[in-house]
């Protein structure tokens, strides 16, 4: 059986679930897009190649392993877009959630029933439909749970609204020794100002610093209440180019290493001068999907 513990976002990684890009399917049409920043490399004719993907996640698998992850894959669905594992499951403590997810995507979760098989059943928890949530928006750190959400009225005509109000209820409920921090997120179907997940305009890194975007908050008082926590010193804002190009969505290994896109120079200078091993690798081709390395990956078990 599977033992899964996740507490934070950083500390030394054990096992995870890495998605593929094998057999991901031709360019989807313009109506079938997920996100704004598909449409638009849909519609610029520059949408990524499956071969290039492939070898970006070869890339990422190679990095894990090095540092003696064990790396579990999909089971692969032919014609099926499988990269981004986070959207379709996340663990928080030792509970492994089953995300409400888009229903043309149920396919993907039964492709890691191997993973599930080896966990707990009482331990493999489903909401209600109507709390629609994905491992994008959840992050576990420490004392808190961190989630993003949207909750206005218009939820329900934003496909780029992932979370919402009743999901976050349930969190709170299933974990009351924890404090469920909520954060509303700019939902836009310009991919320039649009965070499609929590992660897409934060993430927590090391023991206690943090990548940020202001614009990503549609509250800034939420946006400041990070400032705070982590400290103006401790946190590197980015600006909406960089939003744009998926720079908080870096993946920690450890509280030591990250794994980040090779073009990232000035988040990769930065973490380097603050003492972080960063492993670069190409990640460019993925990111035109508006996702990237966190969205790729679904951790299982940190120490």
């Amino acid at each position: 059986m599977l033992d899964l513990n996740i507490k934070d976002e950083t500390s030394k990684l054990k096992a995870v679930i890495l998605g593929t890009a094998k057999s991901c399917g031709p360019t989807p049409k313009p109506e079938e897009a997920y996100d704004p920043k598909s449409l638009e490399h849909i519609l610029a004719g520059t949408y990524p190649v499956e071969a290039d993907m492939i070898l970006e996640m070869d890339a990422f698998e190679h990095v894990l392993k090095k540092y003696d992850v064990q790396v579990y894959r999909p089971k692969i669905l032919k014609d099926c877009n499988q990269i981004f594992s986070r959207d379709i499951a996340f663990v928080i403590d030792d509970f492994f959630f089953k995300a409400n997810i888009l229903p043309d995507r149920e396919e993907e979760y039964l492709a890691i029933g191997d993973v599930i098989s080896q966990i707990n059943p009482a331990k493999v928890i489903q909401l209600p439909e109507e709390a629609h949530i994905e491992g994008g928006d959840v992050m576990p750190w420490k004392e808190y749970i961190f989630i993003g959400t949207y909750t206005a009225e218009n939820y329900s005509h934003h496909i780029t609204a992932r979370t919402n109000k009743i999901a976050v209820e349930h969190i709170k409920a299933l974990f009351p020794h924890k404090t469920v921090k909520a954060f509303e997120l700019r939902k836009s179907t310009n991919a320039r100002e649009n965070a499609l997940h929590l992660d897409c305009c934060f993430q927590p890194i090391g023991k206690n610093k943090a990548i940020l975007h202001k614009n990503g908050f549609l509250i800034e008082e939420e946006y400041q209440w990070l400032v705070d926590y982590f400290g103006k010193e401790n946190v590197f804002e980015i600006t909406s180019d960089e939003m744009y190009n998926m720079f908080s969505n870096v993946f920690s290994i450890s509280q030591e290493v990250i794994v980040s896109e090779k073009n990232f120079t000035r988040l990769n200078t930065w973490l380097r001068e603050k003492g972080f091993t960063v492993e670069e690798i190409p990640y460019a081709e993925i990111s035109k999907q508006e996702g990237l390395l966190r969205c790729s990956t679904m951790p299982l078990i940190r120490e």
